[in-house]
């Protein structure tokens, strides 16, 4: 990302009503100075939609903050911890020292920083339940031991390898705690111009401004999937995009698109959308186009990467894009905010940018196509927390929607549609294995959610084991394909209420009747514990409301409203029975015992 000049930053936060932006909350424990990175994560988190809200704890006193405790710095309901260890302040034995060093010294220095690690990562955990984001040692740029370091298990680059080896171990065994590889941030900027020796002599900042900018980037590729600001579907152009020329009127064979330059650039650029299309993101075309052209390039090119079956949803016509670009949203039923636009016409990508300022524009001109895959990898709009067997095979499954539309289309009417796809629906209590993609959901999810509260695995688990609450989810398939883990409730207990704290569905399962199978089960789950009375809020976003009237539908009635009428309370009286649920699906398996009628 390039950023404005640091001044410009200042300037434009200061001048920004960054008060009335939800918070983003970030706790730093540090041992070296970083105060510089504030304002390049103020900015991140102003695009993003937040007021970043850093505090720092005191310098070099992390062991303390962490294993002490300290009620202001990591709060139970912080967003974001990060952890910044110099090993240079840590351990000048295992770097500057190290080749003056023992190996008795060196073994020594190692167990007592593993020790460490252990030690302030589990104090963190015990004060908070925020996203830990923990940045690994650096590799040196010049290895203590010159080029005989590398070939022997005893250098220093193989210590410091172990080291961040054991650390990330450490934090993969604790729940929402991950790994930043500096090394990656390292080789992005170059190691010349990562550090500043002399405001590390002079202030123990150890960091360039170029690092701090690096850094803060990719902090933010862990923080836009906790909030569910991470994108889920790239839109393409294909001429001067996904090819070079126009195959208008270049044709077939005349287009750039090859194993040679220059149109082994589009093919280096189509392997990196591909390797996007395999970590779950959705790929659709965009294109003022004859559609019979475009595909004849898809099937009967040599070197084309990407494939149709790769792609769940293509507008390819001389329309605008943006209403383009509205109809592929309504085809993959996802917001237009979860789309990012890529085009290498300055014309059509401000258009869009001015039609839909919601989508996300990425402008790559033709000049410089042979950087276009690079700035896609580079982007980190798409990064996620987990990588589920699910994402994968989410290309597939929108394959499968584009044969389900066919299918209700054919249809005589919605209920025999409906029934012809022998749906399998189940609803079972959560367990370790689920909680992982319940996070994610909960996360991710707008429209079909009831009260948008956002929850991490931490606390997913806790919700699971306290005992205070059950987690319910549910699973779909038809003929066509498993749906996957597709709807989430959260139900919290109170004497003889049952309190709906979330209640969610996937895009993917809209329009089936798996809202109304879940209610049902919800009222019965409830009844079985006793309760009187179950409880629900629905709070008003941008994009839930679909489901405003979702609790008066389904038998509820209003009790109270805030006074702006964004938050709503409604009770369901269980004197008025239980409803009965749709009758199109093949089975309905679930954890949720059938009362006696």
């Amino acid at each position: 990302m390039n950023f404005p000049p640091y001044s410009e930053i200042q300037a434009f936060l200061r001048a920004a009503r960054t008060e009335e932006l939800p918070g983003l909350t970030i706790s730093v424990l540090r041992n070296i100075v970083l105060e510089p990175m504030v304002p390049y994560l103020g900015y991140l988190a102003f695009q993003m939609g937040f007021n970043g809200q850093v505090r720092f704890g005191q310098y070099d006193n992390v062991y303390q903050e962490a294993v002490g405790g300290d009620g202001e710095l990591l709060t139970r309901d912080l967003d974001c911890v990060m952890v910044f260890l110099y090993l240079e302040q840590l351990s000048p034995k295992l770097t500057s020292q190290f080749a003056g060093s023992s190996e008795a010294d060196i073994r020594g220095d190692v167990e007592r920083i593993r020790s460490y690690i252990q030690d302030v990562v589990q104090g963190i955990r015990r004060q908070t339940d925020g996203l830990v984001i923990w940045h690994g040692f650096e590799m040196p740029l010049y290895p203590g031991l010159g080029v005989w370091d590398g070939q022997t298990e005893s250098g220093q680059s193989h210590v410091i390898d172990a080291l961040n080896e054991f650390l990330r171990d450490a934090l993969h065994a604790v729940p929402n705690c991950y790994y930043l590889d500096m090394n990656h941030c390292v080789a992005r900027v170059g190691g010349t111009h990562f550090y500043d020796a002399r405001h590390w002599y002079t202030a123990k900042a150890p960091y360039s401004r170029f690092a701090m900018q690096e850094m803060a980037c990719e902090e933010f590729k862990f923080l836009r999937p906790l909030k569910g600001k991470n994108k889920r579907c790239i839109a393409l152009d294909c001429d001067n995009t996904l090819w070079g020329g126009i195959v208008g009127e270049d044709g077939l064979l005349g287009i750039q698109l090859s194993k040679t330059y220059p149109g082994v650039s589009y093919r280096a650029f189509q392997q990196e959308i591909l390797n996007l299309y395999h970590r779950g993101v959705i790929l659709a075309l965009c294109s003022k186009n004859n559609e019979a052209d475009v595909w004849e390039v898809f099937e009967k090119h040599p070197d084309m990467v990407l494939r149709k079956d790769h792609i769940a949803t293509a507008q390819i016509n001389w329309q605008d894009k943006a209403t383009n670009l509205r109809r592929i949203a309504g085809d993959l039923n996802i917001g237009l905010d979860s789309v990012v636009f890529i085009d290498d016409d300055e014309f059509e990508a401000d258009f869009v940018r001015q039609a839909l300022p919601e989508v996300h524009v990425m402008h790559l001109p033709r000049t410089r196509a042979a950087d276009n895959g690079t700035i896609l990898a580079a982007c980190g709009l798409f990064d996620t927390l987990v990588l589920s067997a699910e994402d994968r095979e989410r290309g597939a499954m929108y394959q499968a929607e584009a044969t389900r539309k066919k299918l209700k289309e054919q249809a005589a009417d919605l209920e025999s549609y409906l029934r012809s796809l022998e749906m399998v629906l189940e609803i079972r209590f959560a367990t370790s294995f689920t909680i992982p993609r319940i996070a994610q959901l909960t996360q991710k999810t707008n429209q079909f959610n009831l009260t948008t509260r956002r929850y991490n695995e931490t606390s997913i688990r806790a919700l699971v084991e306290g005992g205070a609450a059950e987690v319910l989810v549910v699973t779909l398939d038809d003929k066509l394909g498993d749906l996957g883990l597709v709807g989430v409730c959260i139900l919290r207990y109170e004497q003889e209420t049952a309190d709906i704290d979330t209640l969610l569905l996937s895009c993917r399962a809209l329009g089936r009747g798996v809202e109304d199978v879940l209610i049902r089960h919800i009222l019965m789950q409830a009844k079985s514990h006793g309760c009187c009375m179950v409880a629900g809020t629905y709070i008003k976003t941008n994009k839930s409301a679909q489901v405003e009237s979702f609790y008066l539908m389904h038998g509820f009635n209003e009790v109270s409203a805030s006074r702006d009428g964004n938050e709503r309370r409604f009770h369901y009286d269980f004197r008025c029975g239980i409803p009965a649920g749709p009758g199109h699906f093949k089975e309905i398996r679930s954890d949720v015992e059938e009362l006696p009628r």
